[in-house]
């Protein structure tokens, strides 16, 4: 018998198994997105949850923390079998969970989004919320997790980063035994995924099990102890990280080699097409940017958290509002004061937070697909069923998008899947410009290979893209040039292929 194959069953047996879910089956409308899953979590250790979007790691957890109801199979903590119908009782029963899309309260601040649920009362006798225990109960764990976030600053005015960490400090308050990191890292600077890594090593020294999903091989290598990898709803192996490498994991992932991680770049650039002189924002640090991006280029955008590079592109967009600043297509000036104008003057933007202000979750895969064009799907005045669904199946096969259908809602669908139907809208508008905002966040390998080649391939049509990434690997993989904002200004601009991640990491703190 193969290895591989009795790996969860062993580690079943030893005494230090925190968590032990066996042959879990989850079945959705026209999809089975789990089918026999085993996995073996030890307290003490790190256990990464590997997988291409779609392969059922998120479905997964989510079945552990009592977001779905499991069709099949037994889940036992701590030798005790549980079965949690709500998040609520998983968090109870010492299981916590920092999901890829973030859910919070954001008109509220954030210490009530740490205790909301489980407000501190003044006393026993008097069931009013105590805000001077709330925001002592917060500090407590921002000092002990070194997080520096003012416990009554209103959520919708941090940037996703901060959010995060706000995120991950909720779950450490609960003091729980297993806690599920889904791509924690994926909103994250370098800096602070280091401070993220020094809570997640203070957590296992503490006997915690951590699950870890993310599609960052480098990440996986580093943090972690062993590395459950799963394809199609299927699990397929668990190994010891340390026996593991990249391409090891990536045939695991994908069923194949897969020699390189970015194509080759072919893409003949041109003439400028678009020009942007003297940018500034009105509510924002950005200020006097100009630039040029010519015509079968890409344009990577590289910076700190908060150095200006979405509202970059959001200004250029025209749903942040402009102070100053001039932006030309073609040498003809074009206004672009909201998103409506910007996609009649061919401009498309792939925004950051695929949750918030991508996807409508209740609207199906057609609907998310063909929402920004239309105008094109008209017979008189109403809306062609044939062509509608004649471009959405392009977008599946385009981006191969793993759906069901395109009935089927997109929130039931992986965010990797999510963030391909999105791309798809745009490319159907036939864009001249497309401003790509953080375009592989939580994207698999091999999808990020396929991305990549749209990406080059709109390019090579004559087309420019603007490529915002918090990943220096992929801008230098991928890019022409590089842009490097830093507080809100433009700090410099190197050449892809000789630049250095030193030389743009110098250029990133110039005015930081």
């Amino acid at each position: 018998m193969d290895k591989q194959a009795i790996a969860p069953a062993a580690a079943a047996n030893d005494k230090d198994v925190l968590l032990r879910m066996e042959g879990i089956n989850k079945e959705f409308p026209g999809v089975k997105a789990l089918n026999n899953v085993s996995l073996t979590v030890r307290a003490g250790t790190v256990h990464a949850l590997m997988g291409e979007n779609g392969a059922g790691k998120s479905t997964l957890m989510k079945c552990l923390f009592g977001v779905y109801n499991k069709d099949g199979g037994h889940i036992y903590l701590e030798g005790r079998e549980v079965n949690f119908k709500t998040s609520k009782e998983a968090l109870e029963n010492g299981v916590a969970m920092v999901h890829q899309e973030l859910n919070q309260a954001l008109k509220r601040n954030v210490m009530d989004n740490m205790w909301l649920g489980r407000f501190p009362k003044i006393s026993k006798w008097c069931p009013l919320t105590s805000e001077s225990k709330m925001y002592a109960e917060t500090m407590k764990v921002f000092d002990e997790l070194e997080v520096h976030v003012d416990p009554k600053m209103v959520m919708s005015r941090m940037p996703v980063s901060q959010r995060q960490m706000v995120e991950i400090a909720k779950a450490v308050s609960y003091n729980s035994k297993v806690i599920v990191f889904d791509e924690p890292t994926s909103s994250l600077t370098e800096e602070e995924v280091e401070h993220l890594f020094r809570i997640i090593n203070m957590l296992r020294s503490r006997g915690c099990g951590i699950i870890y999903i993310s599609h960052k091989m480098e990440e996986i290598l580093r943090i972690s102890d062993e590395v459950t990898i799963m394809r199609d709803g299927q699990w397929i192996a668990t190994r010891p990280a340390k026996e593991l490498t990249m391409n090891e994991i990536i045939r695991l992932m994908v069923g194949r080699e897969l020699t390189n991680r970015y194509p080759e770049k072919d893409n003949q650039i041109g003439e400028p097409l678009l020009e942007v002189k003297n940018l500034t924002a009105a509510y924002s640090q950005l200020r006097d940017v100009s630039f040029i991006a010519k015509r079968g280029e890409v344009l990577g955008i590289a910076g700190l958290d908060g150095s200006g590079r979405t509202e970059l592109l959001e200004n250029i967009f025209g749903i942040a509002t402009r102070r100053a600043g001039e932006i030309y297509l073609n040498g003809n000036r074009v206004r672009n004061r909201n998103a409506r104008e910007s996609l009649a003057n061919k401009f498309a933007m792939l925004t950051e937070e695929r949750r918030a202000t991508g996807i409508f979750a209740i609207r199906d895969i057609q609907a998310n697909t063909t929402i920004s064009s239309l105008g094109r799907y008209k017979v008189g005045p109403f809306l062609s069923e044939k062509k509608l669904s004649e471009s959405t199946e392009w977008g599946i096969k385009a981006m191969r998008t793993k759906t069901p259908s395109q009935r089927t809602q997109i929130r039931s669908l992986s965010g990797g899947n999510q963030q391909k139907v999105i791309l798809a809208r745009w490319l159907l508008t036939e864009p001249q410009v497309l401003l790509l905002d953080e375009p592989t966040r939580g994207i698999d390998v091999g999808a990020k290979y396929e991305i990549y080649q749209l990406i080059l391939n709109l390019a090579k049509e004559g087309k420019s893209v603007l490529m915002v990434s918090s990943e220096m690997p992929e801008l230098l993989g991928v890019c022409d040039r590089i842009l490097v904002m830093s507080g809100g200004q433009l700090a410099g601009e190197v050449d892809a292929k000789t630049t250095t991640q030193e030389e743009i990491m110098t250029l990133a703190a110039k005015y930081a």
